[in-house]
C-alpha cells in the first residue's frame, strides 16, 4: 500500500513532523527516468527510479515519517505527491509533498484533516482542482479544495450507513470516490454497505452532498460482494467496478444526465473451480479505452480484458502472474509502456511490459523489494 490550513491541532502536530520527510538523501541522476513512489502499510514511502526505455527498476531511497501512507497519488501536471494517513486509531488526513525532479526527494508542505477515519484512497479531479478521499473506517468521503497543487481547505465530508453479511461489513466502508466525466456526480464504492453511492457535486464550490430526493441513483450491489474501486472508460459512457469480497468485475452504462449506473455485465475474475479466498483488488483502463486490467489478489495474477467499444462488455484475453504474492494494486506509467504491481505479501514491485496493440502483458524480470507495498504512483 497527502493545505493551508484551516485545521485544528492534530493537523498542526503533523506539520511539525514534516521534516521527517523533507530532503531525503537521494543522489542526483542525469539520465531520463521516471520517479516511482511506493505507499506501504508501514510508516514509510519507498522511492524508486524507472528507466522508461528498458523497464529497469531501481531502489533509490526509503524514508520514514509519522503517517501510514498506504495510498499515494501524483498530481497530473505538477511535481507533487499526495499521501493518506490510513490508521484506525486517529483522524485521517492527506499530506502534500513537493517532488524534487532532479533527486526524487520529498518535502512535505502541508497536511489537511479529512474529518474521517482510515483515509484509504485518493482520486483527483483536474477540472475543479479537487482531491477526493475515501475514509474506510468511518464510512465517509471528503472533498478537498486544491490551488496550484496545494490543498487549501476541506470542502465537504459525507458519511453513510449500511452493512452486509460478511465479517468486514458490519458498517459502511467507503473504499473509493470518483467524479464522473460530467463533473456533476461523485461515485463511491462502499465495501461495507454493498453499494455504489452516487452523490451530487458542484465543481465551483467543490462540495458533495446526498440527493435525498433521488436515492434510487445508488447502485445496490449483490449481497456480500464488497465494492472496492471504480473507473470510467475512455469515452465516459461505461464504468468498470471491481468487487473485493466476491471478486467480480462489473460493467455499467453511465447516464450522466440522470446520474445512474445500469449494469451491463458481471464477470467473476477467479478461475473456475478456485477454492481459496476470493479477493479483487484493482481495476484500470488503458489510455485508448480498449483494455481493462484487473488485480486478482486471491490467485496472485493480473487479468486482462478486451473492451467491446459498442457495448462496453469485456472479454478475457490473458491471465498472467503478478510475480509476487497479494497484488494489492498496480499503476501504468505515463508512457503507457509499463505496468508496475505492488505485491503486498511478498513485499515487491514487479514490472510488466504492455503491448499497446494487443493489450497483453509480458514479464520483464525487473523487480525490487518493497516491504508491505500496497500502492504505486509516478512523477515525471
Amino acid at each position: 500500500m497527502m493545505q493551508l490550513f484551516r485545521c485544528a491541532l492534530p493537523v498542526l502536530a503533523l506539520l511539525l513532523a514534516a521534516t521527517l520527510y523533507a530532503s531525503a538523501a537521494v543522489p542526483a541522476q542525469h539520465t531520463p527516468h521516471e520517479w516511482v513512489y511506493v505507499g506501504t502499510q508501514d510508516r514509510r514511502i519507498e522511492i524508486l527510479r524507472l528507466d522508461p526505455s528498458s523497464g529497469d527498476l531501481a531502489t533509490v531511497a526509503s524514508i520514514s515519517g509519522d503517517i501510514r501512507p498506504t495510498w499515494l497519488m501524483a498530481h497530473p501536471r505538477l511535481p507533487m505527491l499526495y499521501a493518506v494517513d490510513d490508521r484506525s486509531d486517529k483522524p485521517g488526513s492527506v499530506s502534500a509533498f513537493v517532488v524534487n525532479r532532479e533527486t526524487g526527494a520529498l518535502n512535505r508542505i502541508g497536511v489537511i484533516a479529512t474529518q474521517g477515519v482510515g483515509t484509504t484512497h485518493l482520486t483527483y479531479d483536474a477540472s475543479s482542482e479537487t482531491i477526493f478521499a475515501a475514509n474506510y473506517n468511518s464510512g465517509s468521503v471528503s472533498s478537498v479544495a486544491v490551488r496550484d497543487g496545494m490543498p487549501e481547505a476541506l470542502a465537504s465530508t459525507v458519511s453513510e450507513r449500511g452493512s452486509g453479511p460478511g465479517k468486514r461489513q458490519m458498517s459502511a466502508h467507503a473504499h473509493d470516490a470518483l467524479v464522473d466525466p460530467s463533473g456533476r456526480y461523485v461515485l463511491v464504492p462502499d465495501l461495507g454497505a454493498d453499494r455504489v453511492f452516487v452523490y451530487r457535486f458542484d465543481r465551483a464550490t467543490r462540495k458533495m452532498w446526498k440527493d435525498d430526493a433521488n436515492v434510487s441513483r445508488d447502485f445496490v450491489a449483490p449481497f456480500g460482494s464488497g465494492p472496492r474501486h471504480i473507473v470510467f472508460g475512455a469515452n465516459g459512457r461505461f464504468a468498470y467496478l471491481i468487487t473485493e469480497l466476491s471478486a467480480d468485475v462489473m460493467v455499467f452504462r453511465w447516464d450522466s444526465s440522470a446520474g445512474r449506473l445500469t449494469l451491463v455485465q458481471s464477470t467473476p475474475i477467479s478461475t473456475t473451480g478456485f477454492s481459496g479466498a476470493k479477493s479483487g483488488a484493482e481495476v484500470a483502463v488503458s489510455g485508448d479505452g480498449n483494455f481493462v486490467y484487473v488485480a486478482n489478489r486471491g490467485e496472485n495474477e493480473i487479468v486482462v480484458y478486451r473492451v467491446d467499444v459498442v457495448s462496453g462488455k469485456l472479454s478475457e484475453i490473458q491471465r498472467t502472474p503478478s510475480e509476487g504474492l497479494k497484488p494489492w494494486s498496480f499503476c501504468m506509467d505515463p508512457t503507457g509502456k509499463w505496468l508496475l504491481i505492488a505485491n503486498q505479501e511478498s513485499g515487491s514491485i514487479s514490472v510488466k511490459a504492455i503491448d499497446p496493440v494487443t493489450g497483453f502483458l509480458k514479464t520483464t524480470g525487473h523487480s525490487v523489494k518493497a516491504s508491505s507495498a500496497v500502492s504505486v504512483a509516478f512523477v515525471r
